[in-house]
C-alpha cells in the first residue's frame, strides 16, 4: 500500500493541491480495509467491499471531484462463512461484536468506529423495508491505494443503494450519477421499482 507520506510527496511533485483531512481519513479507512481483505483473499473467502467506500472507489475512478468520505468499511460476505471471517479477522487484531438486531462489526485495537468493519450478508435484507435482498457476491477487482481489493460491481452497488433507500443511500446515488456512472447500460439492469426511485433522486437533486 502507498503510504500517506509517499502520496503527499507524489502530489507535491505534480503541483496538485490536496485536502489533508480528507486524504488522511481516506488512508486510515483503506488501511483498515486492507487489513481485513488481504487475509480473506489469501484464504479464498468470498467477500466484496460495499457501502460508501465502494461508492468512493468507483467515483474516484470516474470523476474524483465528486468523491465523498464515509465513516467506516462495509464488507459483504456469505453468512455461511461468518465463523471463518471472524477467526481470520481475530488473527489480524480485530474483535467481533454483535449489537442490536443484525448489526455485526469488527473493531481494531482502539475499538473506535473509525476502525470498524461493518459486515453485511449476501442474499439477505439488512432491514425489513429493503426492496430487494443484497446481491450475491460477484466482485470486480480494483486497485485501492496500491493493493487489489474485491469491490462490488457498479450495477450491484446501485441496486443496493436504491433498494436500501436511506437518505445517505440517495445521496450516494446522486454522487454516482453526477460522476457519470449511472449509464443507460447500468439503468437497464434495474427493476421498474428501482428505476422509479432513481428518477425520484434525479428530480430532487
Amino acid at each position: 500500500m502507498v503510504t500517506f507520506e509517499e502520496f503527499l510527496c507524489a502530489t507535491a511533485e505534480k503541483g496538485d493541491a490536496v485536502n489533508l483531512v480528507f486524504e488522511q481519513r481516506l488512508f486510515d479507512l483503506v488501511g483498515v480495509l486492507h487489513k481485513i481483505t488481504a487475509p480473506l483473499a489469501a484464504k479464498q473467502v468470498p467477500h466484496e467491499l460495499v457501502g460508501g467506500l465502494a461508492v468512493l472507489v468507483h467515483v474516484e475512478e470516474s470523476d474524483p471531484e465528486h468523491a465523498m468520505l464515509t465513516r467506516d468499511v462495509d464488507l459483504m460476505i456469505r453468512r455461511s462463512d461468518m465463523d471463518r471471517v471472524i477467526a481470520i479477522a481475530e488473527e489480524g487484531g480485530f474483535r467481533f461484536r454483535h449489537a442490536a438486531g443484525d448489526d455485526m462489526r469488527l473493531y481494531g485495537d482502539s475499538g473506535s468506529v473509525k476502525n470498524a468493519v461493518h459486515l453485511l450478508f449476501s442474499g439477505e435484507r439488512v432491514r425489513a423495508g429493503q426492496a430487494t435482498p443484497n446481491p450475491e457476491i460477484a466482485p470486480v477487482q480494483k486497485n485501492v491505494l496500491g493493493e487489489p481489493v474485491d469491490v462490488i460491481s457498479l450495477a450491484d452497488l446501485l441496486r443496493m443503494k436504491l433498494s436500501s433507500w436511506r437518505l445517505k443511500d440517495q445521496v450516494h446515488v446522486q454522487v454516482m450519477d453526477a460522476a457519470g456512472l449511472v449509464t443507460a447500460q447500468v439503468e437497464s439492469t434495474l427493476s421498474e421499482e428501482l428505476l422509479a426511485r432513481l428518477q425520484h433522486v434525479r428530480e430532487t437533486e
